[in-house]
């Protein structure tokens, strides 16, 4: 498939900042007269507001990584045929808060490889075909202070989203190690960036590698 536009993903672990950065980003491609839509994971299409209540809320042990993969893959689908797609054919810029990385840090990396890796390449082939994000751009940060920052927002906006969040310490480190490991092995598409310092800063950071790669 041919696009008119690029599409830019967002990724990183809870409380590293992707839905104010996305936003900033957003703006700062206005300005340079660019359509941009925002989008997320899971969640862009109506069925995935369905499908972000099931995985997003309630117990950390509800489900397995194999159960929440193939629920993931189904959101993805649906995104990427009703929404991303017909965007970027129409010319937007496409933004999306967390994407396939997600999938592979969360349900392959955090999970301690309980799924085999081969298996979510896989998957992800069934419903994306060689379709891949122009840009990634991780936020990474120590995962004690982005809990921290996670838990003190949904308490403010009174979320129940928190389902990922309640995972032990341990798992979001892991979480971590795997973000930093995709970033390592995909240097063309993903750019790691510290996201423990000012908004303004991390925001200037990112404009910087948009302009460089994309602009």
């Amino acid at each position: 498939m041919k696009f008119k536009a690029p599409f830019i993903t967002f990724e990183g672990g809870e409380g590293s900042g992707k839905s104010t950065q996305i936003q900033l980003l957003q703006t700062f491609l206005n300005q340079k007269g660019k359509d941009v839509l925002l989008t997320k994971e899971p969640g862009g299409t109506p069925l995935g507001v369905h499908l972000r209540h099931i995985l997003v809320e309630g117990s950390t042990d509800k489900m397995d990584a194999k159960t929440e993969a193939l629920l993931f893959f189904a959101d993805r689908r649906a995104h990427l045929q009703n929404k991303i797609w017909p965007a970027l054919k129409s010319g937007q810029w496409v933004l999306s808060d967390r994407y396939a990385d997600s999938t592979m840090a969360y349900q392959y990396y955090a999970y301690n490889r309980r799924l085999f890796k081969t298996d979510i390449e896989r998957l992800y082939r069934f419903v994306a075909g060689n379709f891949e994000p122009d840009l990634t751009l991780i936020l990474d940060i120590e995962p004690s202070i982005g809990l921290k920052r996670s838990f003190a927002k949904a308490e403010q906006m009174e979320i129940k989203e928190t389902r990922f969040e309640n995972h032990v310490l341990e798992w979001h480190q892991k979480l971590r190690e795997g973000y930093i490991k995709i970033a390592q092995n995909n240097p063309k598409r993903c750019v790691l960036l510290n996201a423990n310092q000012t908004v303004e800063d991390l925001a200037s950071d990112i404009q910087k590698v948009v302009l460089e790669r994309l602009l």
